[in-house]
């Protein structure tokens, strides 16, 4: 199985990709995380933000590898505690499916993505800055696979 973090924005600070990578490195072949990074469009003042999002997503989208079940993380998705993650993933592991987790830009997702995904799923109820929920992502999807396979990183 492969998962692809499919996220809006490119360049993220040092201890972004120092936190991503080090839970990434972590996880074994079997369950590989990919990390596909969508350049965000700019900002600036006067900018039109629902074609900037809109643009976004369609780039997310077509970065989706075929048959691959689609996850959009979202506040307002479904609530799971850790071992319920695993348990998810154990699934998943079990029935050979790629994920494409979706991690939408400083406003969110597009409703595109929203659409096109199989479900959604949420991290916490608090807001994350985006750069933050990769780090939060690899961390719990490696805390997950450590618990499947008893592992003492989950006390």
């Amino acid at each position: 199985m492969q998962i692809h973090v499919i996220t809006i924005g490119d360049r993220m600070p040092d201890w972004v990709e120092t936190g991503y990578h080090e839970y990434a490195k972590r996880l074994p072949r079997e369950c590989r995380l990919i990390l596909h990074e969508i350049p965000a469009g700019r900002r600036a003042k006067g900018a039109d933000l629902r074609r900037l999002i809109e643009q976004e997503g369609k780039r997310q989208l077509e970065a989706v590898p075929a048959g691959a079940r689609v996850i959009a993380l979202d506040r307002a998705g479904r609530q799971m505690d850790t071992e319920a993650l695993a348990a998810e993933l154990k699934k998943r592991l079990a029935g050979g499916d790629n994920l494409a987790l979706l991690i939408g830009g400083p406003e969110g997702l597009a409703p595109e993505c929203l659409k096109r995904a199989h479900e959604s799923w949420a991290l916490s109820k608090l807001t994350l800055a985006h750069p933050v929920v990769r780090v939060v992502l690899a961390e719990q999807l490696y805390r997950a696979w450590s618990i499947i396979n008893n592992l003492p990183y989950h006390r």
